[in-house]
């Protein structure tokens, strides 16, 4: 480790659909982050793959307009090196351009959210923030998770899973999931194809937007309740934050109401919920945590039904962290500021690391 300031890296971007939405997280994890005790190095990642070093002065375009914020290309690229423990190769010279003390990955969606980058900066012997590669690809993919979740005991939405080439007819998943149904991409987040079908002509473009998106698709019941979500903070012994409640002012809660209307959903924090029913929440979101196989940080989405059941949607391993993400607004609201809340996270990334280069690798 860095003697002075910890060098942390920030990667951002990346080749997903939700690459805009990391964006903007990213800008606000740069500005939170306590730079007495961080060396902040952002690493963009563009949509063909390239990772890009920055400094902060020059890492983002038009960043305050959530509508036409991008990332800039003008800067060198750069490869993290295996076994070399943070090691970044500037790919133009192959000579070393940085060295990284700390990953902290905020990129939504796959190749990022998924066990990508965490399997490469494993093998990069380095700490990174968020779950490891199993809780982050089960967390990722739907279909897993919710079994998962129902093998655990959790309650789950009904759904069926559809693939390429699959027969799905109208009248059969109505019959099973009744009506409306909800269509989605399983390997995606931040409701990217996402659609409410309620009538049968709706469903075949549904699928195709879709699968535009994923080779898996999820066709889900709808729930009716309050839309609930809860934070989770730690490694070993994880603590649940405060419950907040979406008001979606949309149809449901889209990617245009999560980021782009600013009155496109409002924010309750904390939720108004009695006192039993937030330790409910709070106890089914480590369950869930702990289901997943997740440490570090994760978001758990819930509905909650006029009958007191508590339904797990799902959920996520690298939340948003822009103005109006709920994750940091959670744990501020239950009393952790963002730039404790960073430095936290970054302790937690240090801390399994050191935990596991323990574990003995030969006999």
């Amino acid at each position: 480790m860095s003697i002075s300031k910890i060098r942390v890296a920030v990667l951002f971007g990346g080749k997903s659909a939700e690459h805009e939405v990391s964006l903007q997280s990213a800008r606000n994890v740069i500005n939170a982050l306590d730079k007495d005790k961080y060396e902040v190095v952002p690493i963009g990642i563009d949509k063909e793959g390239r990772w890009l070093l920055a400094d902060t002065s020059n890492y983002l375009l038009n960043s305050a307009d959530p509508k036409l914020i991008s990332l800039n290309k003008s800067n060198n690229a750069v490869a993290v090196v295996p076994q070399s423990s943070g090691a970044l190769m500037e790919l133009a010279s192959h000579r070393e351009a940085s060295h990284i003390d700390v990953f902290f990955p905020v990129l939504h969606g796959p190749f990022g959210e998924d066990g990508s980058i965490q399997g490469l900066l494993k093998l990069a012997n380095v700490p990174f923030v968020g779950p490891g590669v199993l809780g982050s690809a089960v967390s990722m993919d739907k279909d897993v998770m919710k079994r998962l979740f129902r093998e655990a005991g959790l309650l789950i939405a009904d759904f069926v899973v559809v693939r390429p080439g699959d027969t799905v007819a109208y009248p059969t998943i109505t019959q099973r999931l009744g009506s409306p149904v909800f269509v989605k991409p399983a390997n995606l987040g931040s409701s990217v194809g996402v659609h409410k079908v309620t009538r049968e002509d709706e469903l075949a473009p549904a699928l195709a937007d879709a699968f535009a998106y994923d080779t898996k698709v999820l066709i889900e019941e709808a729930i009716i309740g309050r839309e609930i979500e809860v934070s989770v903070l730690g490694n070993e012994d994880p603590i649940a934050s405060l419950p907040g409640e979406i008001v979606p002012h949309h149809d449901f809660y889209s990617y245009e109401a999560k980021y782009i209307d600013e009155h496109g959903a409002g924010l309750e924090i904390p939720a108004r919920l009695p006192e039993a029913v937030v330790r409910r929440l709070q106890e089914a979101a480590i369950a869930a945590f702990r289901v997943a196989g997740c440490e570090g940080m994760a978001r758990v989405d819930f509905f909650l039904r006029q009958d007191g059941a508590v339904i797990v949607n799902e959920i996520n391993t690298i939340p948003g962290f822009t103005s109006i993400s709920m994750y940091p607004k959670l744990w501020e609201a239950s009393g952790i500021a963002q730039p404790e809340l960073l430095d936290r996270l970054i302790q937690f990334a240090i801390a399994r690391f050191e935990r596991d280069r323990r574990l003995k690798t030969s006999r």
